[in-house]
């Protein structure tokens, strides 16, 4: 091809500027329509503007997926609740007696028997008081003893023998006497003579009398309410010996029943008392120690009481601690309060453990489900979700909760299955989905939410 050639066809290719409409500027009627355009799209920016400024802001929640749990062995479960495990006797050991601690022979975590000595007090003073007390008991003995018996047929011979030789010498007195009466009347003696022998047989009367009550008396023995008297004495002195030997038993302070020793409060030379003590430091103690036997623990519970009337004596139970999630413990409900707690609104319920082990301690965290009645299949929970508590609401009498489901708030009613730490088993349309953690007061069914850390 050669270059002319090429040139009329480059040619043929222009525009030709002179032809009508070819200038390059576009027709009136299309610029109305360009303008129409952007007026509508500015307005509509506008609207959208003041919408959004005018309109209320949707209120901003936290939601969290509703945990979705299998029936496992919530059939049959009524109520579930949360407390602690505790001793059902928990013993604080006191001394009768106040003293200074000479030994103690337990740590915390023992074993004891019942009857086992714990704690030793100085017992010197007391065993002083004690023999002081047995010598006196002793000799109220002696004194009974010898008012019982009389006197002994030596002295009863003796008397006898003091009366024969007071009566010979009356005798023997009232010859002369009579003897000095005739010589006296012969005017051989004088009036002195008879004034003598006259006091001398009297005198010897009034002795052989004496002597006559004396053997009467050694022959009859004591008085019989000299011999009460001397009983009371004895029985007095014997009170006193008593008390004072239960004063010195109790420097050893025992265990009264069999149990684990929980807490040792009291240390070799410390000051023990048997009053009220504050136990502050320093200061006499008390109690020694704290005790309480393990194979008797009981879940404490505080039922609230809008879930009471779920429960009833002997209900069965099946109990678990936070330590051990995977271990179960057979329980019975042994007490009900009958008072309430009016500021917490609960009643206090007590569940006995019926084979406690040594997984088990005082002041556990523990879960229990009651159960319910085999015959009543009617009570018996299906499987649900778990849900915090405070997503919970009451509305018209009945539970609800917000699930979020394209951008709205959605209202679900709920029946509350358990009571769990983590908030509450509730059966209801919401397996997995997203639940309003904490819904406002015033949020409504349907209502627009945004998401907590989510863009609009």
């Amino acid at each position: 091809m050669s270059i002319d050639t090429k040139h009329q066809d480059l040619q043929s290719l222009r525009i030709d500027r002179s032809a009508p409409g070819s200038e390059g500027e576009p027709p009136k009627w299309s610029t109305r329509y360009i303008l129409g355009g952007i007026g509508v799209v500015v307005l509509l920016g506008l609207i959208a503007l003041a919408y959004r400024i005018l309109s209320p802001a949707a209120p901003e929640v936290e939601v969290v997926r509703a945990v979705a749990e299998g029936g496992g062995d919530t059939g049959g479960v009524v109520l579930s609740a949360s407390g602690y495990i505790v001793a059902h006797h928990k013993i604080n050991v006191n001394s009768k007696v106040t003293g200074r601690v000479k030994w103690i022979g337990v740590e915390k975590g023992d074993k004891v028997k019942e009857g086992q000595v714990l704690v030793r007090l100085e017992d010197d003073e007391f065993r002083a008081q004690y023999l002081q007390a047995s010598g006196a008991v002793e000799n109220a003995k002696a004194y009974l003893m010898e008012l019982q018996n009389g006197s002994r047929p030596e002295e009863v011979q003796q008397a006898q023998h003091n009366l024969d030789e007071a009566r010979a010498t009356a005798a023997n007195d009232k010859v002369t006497l009579d003897r000095t009466k005739l010589l006296f009347a012969q005017g051989v003696v004088s009036k002195q003579a008879l004034d003598d022998a006259t006091a001398r047989y009297e005198a010897d009367q009034q002795r052989a009398n004496s002597l006559q009550q004396g053997f009467s008396l050694s022959k009859l023995g004591p008085r019989a309410e000299e011999i009460a008297r001397a009983k009371g004495a004895l029985m007095q002195a014997q009170g006193t010996a008593a008390y004072a030997k239960s004063q010195l038993d109790a420097t050893e302070v025992r265990a009264p029943v069999s149990g684990t020793i929980l807490e040792r409060k009291a240390e070799k030379g410390e000051l023990i008392t048997s009053q009220f003590a504050s136990g502050a430091e320093g200061g006499p103690q008390g109690s020694v120690v704290a005790l309480a036997d393990l194979s008797d623990l009981q879940g404490e519970l505080d039922i609230a009481q809008n879930d009471f009337s779920r429960l009833k004596p002997k209900q069965k139970a099946i109990v678990t601690v936070d330590a051990f999630p995977n271990l179960k413990w057979d329980g019975v409900i042994a007490e009900m309060s009958p008072e309430a707690n009016r500021q917490k609104a609960t009643v206090q319920v007590k569940v006995q453990i019926l084979n406690p082990d040594e997984h088990l301690r005082p002041d556990m965290n523990t879960t229990v489900k009651f159960l319910a009645d085999d015959l009543k299949d009617g009570n018996k929970e299906s499987a649900g979700a778990v849900v915090p508590s405070t997503a919970v609401r009451d509305h018209d009498g009945k539970k609800v909760v917000f699930i979020v489901l394209n951008g709205k708030a959605v209202m679900k009613a709920v029946r509350i299955l358990e009571q769990r730490n983590n908030g509450y088993l509730v059966d209801g349309p919401i397996n997995g989905e997203n639940v309003i953690s904490n819904p406002p007061e015033k949020l409504k069914d349907g209502e627009s939410i945004r998401i907590k850390g989510q863009s609009s």
